[in-house]
Order: C-alpha cells, then structure tokens, then sequence
C-alpha cells in the first residue's frame, strides 16, 4: 500500500474522529437536556393536568361510547 495514500486515509479518519469528539464535548456542555418532543402520552398527562380533566383515554371513550348520538 502506498505510503501517502495511508497518510490521506488516516488524516480523513482524524477529522471524523474530531467531529465526534466535539459532538460529544457540546452535548456535555449543554447537560442531560431532552430533545424533541415529549411522548404523546406524556403530552396529554400534562394537558389534562393544565385544564383539570384526570379521566384516561379509555374512560374518555368508553363514556362517549355510551351517550345517544344524536
């Protein structure tokens, strides 16, 4: 294998190797953060603690299940 194509290879393997390492530095630096949105569960929990409704999903629609439509 030729010498200064080893060299090319390994400087292209250092700089992925930088990236990662920087990559991993920011996200300690930013601490043990979430990101993205939160489970949809975890969505509506919060949303029904907000408006003061704590009947589940189920008890939702087994009670709509049950009214007349009218």
């Amino acid at each position: 294998m030729d010498l200064a194509k080893v060299l090319v290879e390994l400087r292209a393997e250092l700089d992925n190797l930088d990236a990662a390492i920087l990559s991993l530095e920011r996200l300690k630096q930013e601490g043990h953060r979430r990101r993205g949105r939160p489970p949809k569960l975890l969505a509506e929990l919060r949303k029904s603690e907000r408006t003061g409704e704590h009947l589940t999903h189920a008890a939702r629609t087994k009670t709509d299940s049950g009214s007349p439509s009218t």
